[in-house]
């Protein structure tokens, strides 16, 4: 039977319900900004999907979620009409010298999970993986299962998609939620994605503030994720399709929405050119700051009221744990 629903919000956890949704119901999306949703989380992140690292910060039954996810990450891609860049050929983690120590705490803190484990390297090996890395690191770790995909482009073939199976969009729009009621129109269900645009209906949400800088850099050919160990700001660097790089720090405890300040972008840009000189001659394309939605124990909630299911708190899991989120939001009308 075809329901009428409707989706608040089209970040990550919005698109991926509507992606759910879409062939068998009528859907309308609700969205205060524009189809490219270029504040939201899911747009700013770096998209990783990274089991093993993310083990460290959270539960194992979310690590493990997270492993399922990628799984899932490559069904979903594969019914989109345009190619999404994809790719799974683990991530390295690198220490310089003097941050030896902060690599070892990082794998004593890994959580096992199925056969996958991590694989100490020594210099040699990381030139393996990495040639441009050569005689710049003596030790690392090779996380193997791990991966990362373009959220631009999958924001982009999403939307896309949504328009061709004749999904409603309502951009620009302010949201009054009463009931199952959406701006005075009823709904069979409703699906709350708004992240933090959501915290009058819960208040313990809060909001985690990361940063990154997204650069085009022609002189470096890293091919996977890379993650430097470092007391103060331990960064990855994400390489995407086209020498595109996306390079953040992990987190921020603040729920600040303004630009990037001077410093983190100097730390930000200053480590990224300690792994690899030629970051130096990249140009900046963008520098963004966005807030991600958390709970006090920093794992996703799933919560049905009547007709209104709310899917929140995906802290720094989004692309990591959202299409096992949804999946499961969306049975609670099956």
């Amino acid at each position: 039977m075809s329901l009428k629903i409707a989706i608040l919000g089209f970040g990550l956890t919005g698109r991926l319900t509507a992606l759910a949704l879409a062939k068998e119901h009528q859907l309308s999306v609700f969205e205060q900004d524009d189809e490219h949703a270029s504040n939201s989380a899911g747009s700013v992140a770096a998209a990783m999907l990274a089991p093993l690292a993310e083990s460290v910060l959270c539960e194992q039954d979310l690590a493990l979620q997270g492993l399922n996810s990628i799984t899932r990450w490559q069904q979903i891609l594969s019914e989109l009409d345009d190619a999404v860049y994809f790719q799974q050929t683990g991530s390295l983690v690198v220490a310089h010298q003097q941050d030896k120590g902060d690599l070892q705490s990082f794998v004593r803190r890994l959580k096992p999970l199925e056969s996958y484990q991590a694989q100490a390297l020594v210099g040699t090996q990381i030139a393996d993986l990495e040639p441009e890395l050569a005689g710049r690191f003596h030790q690392g770790v090779y996380l193997p299962c791990e991966g990362q995909l373009d959220n631009q482009a999958f924001y982009s073939a999403s939307f896309k998609k949504l328009t061709s199976q004749g999904v409603q969009f309502n951009f620009g729009c302010k949201v009054e939620l009463n009931a199952h009621k959406v701006n005075g129109q009823s709904f069979d269900y409703v699906f709350d994605c708004r992240g933090l645009g959501a915290k009058q209906a819960e208040p313990l949400l809060r909001g985690v503030r990361g940063e990154v800088a997204r650069l085009y850099a022609p002189e470096v050919n890293l091919t996977r994720p890379i993650r430097l160990m470092h007391p103060r700001y331990p960064i990855y660097i994400a390489p995407k399709p086209n020498h595109q790089f996306v390079i953040g720090a992990t987190e921020i405890e603040s729920q600040d929405r303004g630009k990037v300040t001077v410093r983190s972008a100097l730390e930000l840009l200053s480590a990224a050119y300690t792994v690899h000189s030629g970051f130096a001659e990249g140009r900046i394309e963008s520098l963004q700051s966005g807030l991600r939605p958390a709970f006090a124990d920093n794992r996703p909630k799933v919560t049905k009221q009547g007709r209104e299911i709310s899917i929140n708190g995906l802290y720094r899991h989004g692309y990591l744990l959202a299409p096992q989120v949804v999946d499961d939001a969306v049975s609670l009308i099956a």
